[in-house]
C-alpha cells in the first residue's frame, strides 16, 4: 500500500500500456517466472478493469499488463449485481486498486438485444433475457428520444450504457463514492474500439490528472 500509485498514475499506466497494444509493440510485462514466485504469497493490483465477456475485449492483452496487475471482472454486457459490485469493492477496498475501468467496446452484443427489444419487443430466450433486461435501463431514454428522430445510433446507445453503469457503481455503492471523493480511486468509463484497439474515455468519477 506505500506504494500505491494515485488514481492518475495507474490511468497513465493503462493509457502507455494500450499505446503499446495498439503500435504492436507489447512489452509483456510482469509475465515472466519471478513474478510468478512473487505473486504466490499475495495480490496488490492497481486496476480494477470492469469489461464485457466478449471474447476480443481481453483486459491483460489490450492494456499491455501481467500476472497481478489488473483485477478483472467481466459479465457480458458489463451489466451489475450485487456480487459484481461486491467484486469491484473487495478490489478497491480489501487489494488497494486506485482506478475503477468500465469497459465497453463497439459492435456489442448485449447493447444490440436491448435495442431490438425496445424497437421490436422482441426479448432473448432463457437467461440470456437477464442481461437484456439489466442494459435496457441504461438506454432507454436515449432509445426514446432518438425513436422519435427515427434515428437509433447504435454509438451513443452503447456509451451512454457505459456512463449509467460508471454512475451505478457510484450510487450503488457507498465505498467506492467515499474512495473517488477522498481521491484514493476514480472510477473510469471508457470505450475500446475492436478495429483498431484504441480506449477512449466516455465517463470520469474522481480525478485521473
Amino acid at each position: 500500500m506505500a506504494n500505491r500509485p494515485s488514481p492518475a498514475e495507474a490511468w497513465q499506466t493503462l493509457l502507455d500500456g494500450n499505446a503499446r497494444f495498439t503500435r504492436g509493440e507489447m512489452a509483456h510485462p510482469s509475465q515472466d517466472v519471478d513474478r510468478r514466485t512473487q505473486l504466490s504469497t499475495g495480490q496488490a493490483p492497481f486496476a480494477v478493469l470492469f469489461g464485457c465477456s466478449d471474447s476480443r475485449v481481453a483486459a491483460e492483452i489490450v492494456f499491455d499488463q501481467g500476472l497481478g496487475d489488473l483485477f478483472v471482472v467481466r459479465t457480458a454486457g458489463h451489466v451489475l449485481d450485487t456480487t459484481v459490485i461486491g467484486s469491484i469493492e473487495y478490489g478497491v477496498d480489501i487489494l488497494g486498486a486506485s482506478v475503477v475501468v468500465v469497459l465497453g467496446h463497439d459492435s456489442c452484443g448485449a447493447v444490440a438485444a436491448a435495442t431490438t427489444a425496445l424497437t421490436t419487443g422482441v426479448m432473448p430466450r432463457g437467461f440470456v433475457r437477464a442481461i437484456v433486461d439489466r442494459v435496457i435501463p441504461s438506454i432507454v431514454g436515449v432509445g426514446a428520444i432518438a425513436e422519435l428522430d427515427g434515428d437509433l445510433d447504435p454509438e451513443v446507445l452503447r456509451r451512454e450504457h457505459v456512463r449509467a453503469t460508471v454512475r451505478m457503481l457510484q450510487d450503488y455503492s457507498i465505498s467506492l463514492a467515499t474512495a473517488a471523493v477522498e481521491g484514493r480511486c476514480a472510477i473510469v468509463g471508457a470505450e475500446y474500439a475492436l478495429a483498431d484497439g484504441t480506449v477512449s474515455v466516455v465517463e470520469t468519477v474522481g480525478s485521473i490528472g
